[in-house]
C-alpha cells in the first residue's frame, strides 16, 4: 500500500544510502555546482558559498582525498589558479546520494503527519 510507513529496516537501509561525506552542506554543494559547470575556481567557489579560505580548503581536500573532484593548480597573472572538476567517482556518489534523499523525501510525503 502506498501510504503505509516503512519498516524500520526499510529506513534503516534509506540512511545507509546516504554518503556521510555528502551530508556537510557545503561539500553537497561544491559537487552539485560542479555537476553543473565543468570547471570552477575556488575564488568561485567562495563566493558562491561563503565559506573561509580555510574552511573551503578543507571541504574541497576532502573532497579531493576521497577522489570526487579533481583539481588543476596553474597561474594567471602570476597568480595561483586552482581549478576543480568533479570525476566519475563524484558523479556517481552524488547521484547515489541524492536518489537517497530523494527516497527519504518521497517516503516522508508519502506518511501520515
Amino acid at each position: 500500500m502506498p501510504n503505509e510507513p516503512l519498516a524500520e529496516d526499510d529506513l534503516s537501509r534509506q540512511f545507509a544510502n546516504l554518503d556521510r561525506l555528502l551530508e556537510h552542506r557545503s561539500r553537497l554543494a561544491i559537487c552539485v555546482l560542479l555537476s553543473r559547470e565543468p570547471t570552477l575556481s575556488f575564488a568561485r567557489f567562495k563566493a558562491l558559498l561563503e565559506e573561509s579560505d580555510g574552511n573551503l580548503g578543507a571541504h574541497l581536500r576532502r573532497l579531493e582525498q576521497e577522489k570526487l573532484i579533481d583539481v588543476d593548480k596553474s597561474f594567471s597573472n602570476r597568480k595561483p589558479l586552482s581549478l576543480y572538476r568533479l570525476t566519475e567517482v563524484g558523479h556517481n556518489r552524488l547521484a547515489k546520494h541524492l536518489d537517497a534523499l530523494e527516497a527519504l523525501i518521497a517516503n516522508r510525503l508519502q506518511s501520515p503527519p
